[in-house]
């Protein structure tokens, strides 16, 4: 360990004292009414228990980044000229059938919702779903869906990382942007390093990676003298700020700055050795299980919004040989992940999303494949959802939606009213306007909702 070469900032735990630690302690007295402490009861309000509520909340996204196909997933056409090679298979709803690839989702359907008819506009590969299918870089910098999912169910006082993100994948994995709402409640993103081909190859391979890169301090700097260093930074940074209490910028760089050793100390919390082999072994040795894997760790640590992208979808050649590969791969995971969150107590605090920038076509093209197409399957399955509720439906080929359209604005309602937000309450930028979670208007699938 290096040696500390403490500077002179007063590190008296007296001068630490401050309103974030006496908001700490009320939470600890609202937990304490919680679980029945007498003598407490006086300090409870309704509005406080219902935001203590609220903020138990956590989502965790699958997103299927490049475009799953429906067919060969939740919405099989067999026997149909667009269905493909493959055949349905019965579920736990009666009526309801998925692909012959998803055996294990067949026997775990009874707990989701499914909702086959989701319009994505302008299927393109973009990032538009995530921020409700709108630019997010117009006159309004918009906050994506985990940004504000974060905000919303974030406890501010609350030292972990609020929003996280995680990809196999090297292409195209649209980060989210928390837009006008700063810094702070943008994700800690995981992606993977990039291994350069050797000749004669040219194509590069991905370097897995659990956790994000310096969450650890290096070997040559002490624990003390980083604290130190904190201190110095957040000392200037205060003299700075005088005179600018009303950027909102500054003060919200200023909070993710703050959050440094909080993230930290949640290092172990992205270790997969610190799970039993048993566990680990479950979820299997592949990126996509073994981010699974620390997803739930993050929500079992009360990280409130966690996405893992398992990508790559797009494929307008040999769709049918790829998804014959992937889809079995994304039947084992997330059913594991469903029972683990169930098993450990926290499905009903948690919803689980898959959701993704597109679906496929209906028509096969000449290389065996599938191409862009607005149509798409979304599941939820957890808190305040509806289990084993199918909403909306495609015609007998695929091609258009028989009934109940959901467009992405819907969907995000349908998730927000899932944990206990309102999908119309309205932020301000920075210049003043109002801007809604969801578009004037929209209304939530009522009907998947429990």
């Amino acid at each position: 360990m290096a040696k500390s070469s403490r500077g002179r900032l007063c590190g008296s735990a007296d001068h630490l004292l401050s309103r974030r630690s006496f908001l700490g302690a009320s939470g600890a007295v609202a937990a304490g009414f919680a679980a029945g402490i007498p003598g407490l009861g006086a300090l409870h309000s309704p509005v406080l228990g219902a935001e203590l509520e609220k903020r138990r909340k956590r989502v965790l996204m699958i997103f299927l980044n490049g475009g799953a196909s429906q067919f060969e997933t939740f919405d099989p056409k067999p026997g149909a000229p667009t269905g493909g090679p493959f055949i349905s298979i019965p579920t736990t709803i009666p009526g309801y059938h998925v692909s012959e690839l998803m055996p294990e989702i067949a026997k775990r359907v009874h707990k989701m919702a499914i909702i086959r008819s989701t319009h994505i506009r302008g299927a393109d590969h973009n990032d538009k779903p995530i921020y409700g299918n709108k630019l997010k870089d117009g006159v309004v910098r918009l906050p994506s869906i985990g940004s504000i999912l974060s905000r919303e169910l974030a406890d501010p006082e609350s030292p972990l990382p609020r929003h996280v993100f995680f990809s196999n994948y090297l292409g195209a994995n649209y980060t989210e942007s928390p837009g006008f709402l700063g810094p702070a409640w943008g994700p800690v993103n995981v992606l993977p390093g990039k291994i350069v081909a050797s000749p004669p190859f040219s194509i590069p391979s991905s370097e897995v990676r659990l956790a994000p890169q310096g969450n650890t301090l290096p070997e040559f700097l002490a624990d003390e003298d980083h604290k130190d260093r904190g201190g110095l930074r957040a000392a200037l940074s205060s003299t700075f700020a005088l005179g600018r209490q009303r950027d909102a910028t500054l003060s919200s760089y200023e909070g993710a700055f703050s959050r440094v050793r909080g993230l930290m100390d949640s290092a172990e919390l992205f270790d997969v050795e610190k799970e039993p082999q048993k566990v680990r072994d479950r979820y299997g040795p592949t990126p996509f299980g073994q981010h699974a894997l620390i997803a739930r760790r993050l929500i079992e640590a009360g990280v409130p919004y966690v996405r893992v992208n398992r990508g790559w979808w797009d494929h307008h050649g040999q769709n049918f040989e790829m998804h014959q590969e992937m889809v079995p791969e994304l039947d084992h995971v997330l059913s594991v992940l469903l029972d683990d969150l169930e098993d450990r107590g926290l499905l009903e605090d948690t919803l689980v999303v898959t959701f993704s920038e597109m679906g496929r076509t209906p028509h096969i093209n000449p290389n065996q494949g599938r191409d862009h197409f607005p149509l798409l399957t979304t599941t939820l399955t957890g808190c305040g959802v509806k289990p084993g509720a199918v909403y909306g439906s495609t015609d007998a080929h695929g091609v258009e939606i028989a009934e109940d359209e959901v467009l992405v604005q819907n969907f995000f309602a349908t998730i927000f009213k899932a944990v206990g937000i309102d999908h119309q309450k309205e932020y301000h930028s920075a210049d003043g306007r109002p801007v809604p979670l969801t578009d004037y208007g929209t209304e939530p699938v009522d009907a998947v909702l429990a």
